[in-house]
């Protein structure tokens, strides 16, 4: 399975090629699909293709959403770890 992540632009090079971060973690990105994607904004990222901008509210609530999954799929109660 695989799932559309929330990303941050971190560099945008020449032909729609970007760098996108993660968690820490930066991926490279084709921005060809999204028109007008500026250094900073977010994007969800699918297959390696950024495929929506985000505002920076809506980008919040989905890395969120993804935090929590990865709390529950650890077993951790809400709040802090076992």
């Amino acid at each position: 399975m695989c799932l559309a992540v929330p990303m941050r632009i971190v560099s945008i090079s020449a032909g729609g090629a970007a760098v996108a971060e993660v968690d820490g973690t930066r991926y490279d990105v084709d921005l060809s699909l999204v028109e007008g994607a500026i250094e900073g904004d977010f994007v969800i990222v699918h297959a390696g293709y950024a495929i929506e901008r985000l505002d920076q509210a809506e980008a919040d609530e989905r890395i969120a959403l993804f935090a929590e999954l990865a709390r529950i799929e650890r077993g951790e109660p809400e709040g802090g770890r076992a």
